[in-house]
């Protein structure tokens, strides 16, 4: 009888019960309202590096956890049904600023990164494999998984050490992530870029505590019944709709990969790739269930609450995994670069970010930088742990939103994803002028991303150009 996934997710469970207790009656976590799963998440990190091993467990099977989690938790997040009261024009202008936002990120973390590249192979480390520049947004952006298996890729072509980089860089981006947003989300609520109204809510003794009280006629309804218990549970019911919209999209895949395999080892390649972004998959799956159910008009026995309820259960567990799947590998020789591309990678994410978000966007602006900031830095259920700290039933459209734009952004990030073998191509078949190619692709990121701010943002673009995070309140 196999066991692995009842074990693991048995230890994932316990952490986050030590986690929720420390969160209730440790201060420091209150104060700095530090989500129970990223602090779960540290002790399953400590835990599967150190004391794993010694019972034989392997944190490798946290990675397929992840896996799966992250795309049932987008399938709940699409199926659920949202008024229509938002203005298409303001939808769609809120599309386009995330797809400039996240752009940006893979231009500016591209280009810099490759130039603190140059530098260093021109200074202090002559003999430094030129691809490792990408290894800031592949771990920062892109997250582990790519990091490791592009990684992989470099070391066949001489890069030695190459895949423990992109994990190590990854675990750091990870950290910066979770506690440089706690950062943002208390500098948010001491310097006013949170409304009034939700920073009240912030102030809520439940919310730094993280349990409600204990009278039971204080405590919120976190769901509604759309089905008789008589004859389905209603839960039983949202989780069928999930798993069967998940399997429909498993089915699209497999399909859509014997099509590619037929192209030959190229649409092979392509789609190894699309399995890695099975998130955007599910998700379209997910609309495509909706708009049915919407024609048979029984989209009404969808429970939006119930929907978060799984959300918010598969963000937990995917945060806490993620974390606790990093394996802290020591990477011998490589400790000048990775501490140069880390500090480049926090100006990036924690300057500059924050600068171009707080003023493309037309409202929600500080929950729009979260979830930018939480994917640029490490991976998209980072940055919906840290929204859901400021709106943890995504009353707001900023999840949806994000969600809509992420289509747009991967047919954008195509050329990109192709240039990363560039730099290896430079030394490998001698071709310096190669890894001057990869810089001008990601300039070009940076400079179309520049020209979309100034078009969105407009007036905004540059006003009060001093302050980090730009609010029209004085």
């Amino acid at each position: 009888m196999n066991w692995n996934y009842i074990l693991h997710i048995g230890i994932i469970s316990v952490a986050l019960l030590i986690a929720a207790l420390a969160r209730a009656r440790i201060r420091f976590f209150q104060r700095y309202l530090m989500p129970a799963s990223i602090i779960a998440g540290v002790l399953l990190l400590v835990f599967y590096n150190f004391f794993a091993p010694m019972l034989g467990l392997r944190s490798d099977f946290l990675g397929e956890i992840v896996y799966h989690l992250l795309n049932i938790s987008f399938i709940a997040m699409m199926l659920r049904v949202t008024h229509e009261n938002r203005k298409k024009v303001k939808g769609s202008r809120a599309i386009a600023a995330n797809v400039t936002a996240v752009m940006a990120q893979y231009g500016l973390q591209a280009f810099f990164g490759l130039l603190v590249t140059a530098l260093l192979i021109a200074t202090v480390t002559p003999t430094l494999f030129p691809a490792i520049g990408f290894s800031l947004p592949l771990a920062f952006e892109l997250g582990p998984g790519q990091a490791y298996s592009i990684g992989a890729t470099w070391e066949k072509m001489g890069f030695v050490g190459a895949s423990s980089v992109g994990l190590t860089l990854a675990a750091i981006g990870f950290l910066i992530g979770s506690f440089g947003g706690v950062i943002l989300i208390n500098q948010g609520i001491k310097r006013g870029w949170i409304a009034k109204g939700y920073r009240d809510k912030i102030d809520q003794h439940s919310i730094r505590t993280g349990f409600f009280s204990r009278n039971t006629t204080e405590r919120p309804v976190g769901s509604y019944l759309t089905t008789d218990g008589e004859s389905i549970d209603s839960l039983t019911y949202h989780i069928a709709l999930v798993m069967g919209t998940y399997l429909l999209s498993w089915g699209f895949l497999t399909g859509l990969t014997a099509l590619l395999n037929l192209i030959g080892p190229l649409g092979s390649d392509l789609a190894d790739s699309l399995w890695g972004i099975n998130f955007m998959f599910s998700s379209f799956c997910a609309l495509g269930v909706k708009m049915v159910m919407r024609l048979f008009k029984v989209e009404t026995t969808i429970d939006t609450a119930t929907c978060n309820r799984i959300s918010g259960l598969s963000v937990d567990l995917t945060v806490a995994a993620s974390l606790g799947a990093i394996s802290l590998v020591a990477v011998q020789g490589y400790w000048v670069p990775i501490l140069a591309l880390v500090a480049t990678g926090m100006v990036i994410t924690l300057v500059i970010l924050p600068w171009y978000c707080s003023r493309i966007y037309d409202d929600h602006q500080f929950y729009r930088m979260l979830v930018i900031y939480g994917t640029a830095t490490g991976t998209l259920p980072t940055g919906l742990a840290l929204l859901r700290v400021v709106d943890k039933e995504f009353e707001t459209p900023v999840a949806t939103d994000y969600l809509y734009a992420v289509g747009i952004v991967f047919l954008l990030a195509i050329p990109f994803i192709m240039s990363v073998n560039l730099p290896a191509f430079s030394v490998t078949r001698n071709k310096p002028y190669l890894f001057w190619v990869a810089v001008a692709i990601s300039a070009f990121y940076l400079l179309a991303s520049f020209v979309s701010y100034l078009v969105i943002a407009k007036k905004r673009s540059f006003a009060k150009a001093g302050q980090l995070f730009y609010t029209e309140e004085e």
